[in-house]
């Protein structure tokens, strides 16, 4: 069972999404959040489980319902992009998310929507805003509405066949367009692969992540330093073994989009390098790169816990 790609019933919509480099999309109507979703989400920060990501505390209204990031939105077209470079690193060098391979996701992919959101105003009227991770949009919730997929017990959108290498973006609209059929496969079943293979024991095995305890989160979101037996390990910038172990991803696309290419510079990046960066090369090398966001502290901070745990 699987979602078949481009279900919105709209042609024209399709034309104009594909020619930005969307891989597969969606639509859903733009109501509330369900009720459940949101105690799900409220139960999850009252734990504390978002760790120092005290931003996901804010705009808790406007979270719940998307007619207060854009007044009068009728629709949420969510796209998937992939973003899996055919080139990766050495399995010998320090590992960095494939998501940082290339060019900061927010830039690329804001860019394309904008486009398409010009062109959708342009061509069905109505007023667009367009949403890349940052605003309080939930964008896995949104994505599995709009029938992309399903979240899976690793809390990542899977697109049954082709995996979790995506990156998701949304175009809020004030035009109605008919919303697309749901995914057929719905969880993750039996698999539990990802929940064994989480170096932290981050997964709850109900589909929840305790950043607390997730090598992504304390490689690049966490400030100070990196606790105790964490299974840190060779991840210099993020993680991915709960995305490396499921099954959906044996057959994930390649991205198209050539601004997800790594350069040779960061293919080739040893432990060494990452170490003797100082401030001005950190910044030269990954200033259109996601990777900035852990700033040279905590680059320094993952690199010197790397050669620690190795050093033992």
């Amino acid at each position: 069972m699987s979602c078949s790609p481009y279900q919105c019933n709209d042609t024209r919509l399709d034309e104009i999404l594909r020619a930005e480099g969307v891989w597969r999309h969606g639509v859903a109507d733009a109501d509330p959040v369900d009720e459940r979703a949101v105690a799900q989400m409220d139960a999850w920060l009252s734990a504390g489980r978002h760790g120092g990501m005290e931003y996901m505390e804010r705009y808790a209204d406007v979270r719940s319902d998307p007619s207060k990031l854009l007044s009068g939105a009728k629709s949420i077209i969510s796209c998937a992009f992939p973003y899996r470079a055919s080139r990766r690193r050495d399995a010998s060098l320090p590992y960095i998310a494939l998501y940082a391979m290339g060019r900061d996701y927010h830039t690329v992919i804001r860019q394309r929507l904008t486009r398409a959101a010009m062109r959708i105003e342009s061509e069905f009227g109505g007023a667009t805003r367009v949403c890349v991770d940052t605003a309080p949009l939930r964008e896995r919730y949104w994505a599995a509405k709009a029938g992309l997929g399903f979240v899976g017990l690793n809390n990542q959108l899977i697109i049954p066949g082709a995996g979790s290498y995506f990156f998701l973006g949304e175009i809020v609209t004030t035009h109605h367009f008919a919303p697309s059929r749901q995914c057929d496969t719905t969880s993750c079943g039996e698999c539990r692969r990802c929940i064994d293979a989480c170096p932290g024991k981050a997964l709850d095995g109900h589909g929840a992540v305790d950043a607390r305890r997730c090598i992504s989160y304390l490689t690049i979101e966490h400030r100070g330093d990196i606790p105790p037996l964490s299974g840190i390990n060779n991840k210099l910038y993020g993680c991915d073994e709960c995305q490396t172990a499921c099954p959906h991803n044996a057959h994930a696309p390649s991205t198209d989009i050539p601004e997800f290419e790594p350069s040779d510079e960061l293919l080739s990046l040893t432990l060494d390098d990452a170490l003797a960066l100082d401030q001005e090369r950190f910044s030269k090398l990954f200033s259109k790169s996601a990777i900035k966001r852990t700033k040279l502290s905590g680059w320094l901070r993952n690199a010197a816990e790397i050669k620690r745990y190795h050093s033992k």
